[in-house]
């Protein structure tokens, strides 16, 4: 049975914490993360940032090919990152255990992550991996998405949550279609392109800890 695990982790002891490097009050979020040529691209989305300090930073990394800007709108950028994860590293541990990693964003000094593991016993593993290294790991929640109990979210991120929530009840998904993307975002002060990831962000969630997390335990 899948378990959902928020945790933080020191910026220096992720890798993506490591390459990444900003300086308050810059955050980054990774957008998705895409299977391309045998190893994971991280498309990320960096806010509040300075562009070329942060390029030149990222590409002076010995694990970073290049890094590749995808578009950028209001203080907003998001990259595809080409890289090569480190044997035996945070992020490569998690995948090559099954797990999924449905969020992450992180600052200059910390890193929030949501993983989702295939059972318990993986944790266990996972959980093993990080205190044998000595990795300040804080476990924020575990839960069990198909659980009652489980908590209201099923793994959805509170900006995602009430996105989604302000889309349904304003119509969002109605048709006809009650408002637009753009005037949607302007109620949150982000730009339209960001609530569309967003949204697509909160539904992929949704959907991998409620109706996948069940076929999986049937």
């Amino acid at each position: 049975m899948s378990v959902i695990v928020e945790l933080t982790v020191p910026s220096e002891a992720f890798e993506l914490g490591q390459i990444l490097r900003v300086e308050p009050p810059a955050q980054i979020e990774l957008e998705t993360m895409v299977p391309l040529g045998g190893r994971p691209t991280p498309f990320i989305r960096s806010r509040n940032g300075i562009r070329q300090s942060f390029e030149t930073s990222v590409r002076g990394h010995s694990s970073v090919d290049d890094i590749t800007e995808v578009n950028s709108h209001n203080g907003e950028t998001l990259y595809a990152l080409n890289w090569n994860p480190p044997p035996d590293s945070f992020l490569r541990t998690i995948m090559e255990m099954g797990a999924v990693l449905l969020n992450a964003s992180g600052d200059a000094t910390t890193w929030r992550l949501e993983v989702r593991f295939p059972d318990h016993e993986t944790l266990s593993s996972f959980q093993e991996y990080y205190v044998d290294r000595e990795i300040a790991v804080t476990v924020e929640r575990i839960y069990n998405p198909t659980r009652p109990d489980a908590g209201p979210w099923y793994g959805l991120t509170q900006p995602q949550r009430v996105a989604l929530t302000a889309a349904v009840e304003n119509g969002y998904y109605a048709l006809p279609r009650e408002i637009s993307t753009k005037d949607l975002a302007d109620g949150f002060d982000i730009s339209d392109q960001a609530m569309t990831e967003r949204l697509r962000r909160g539904i992929t969630a949704l959907v991998s800890n409620t109706l996948l997390a069940v076929e999986e335990n049937e």
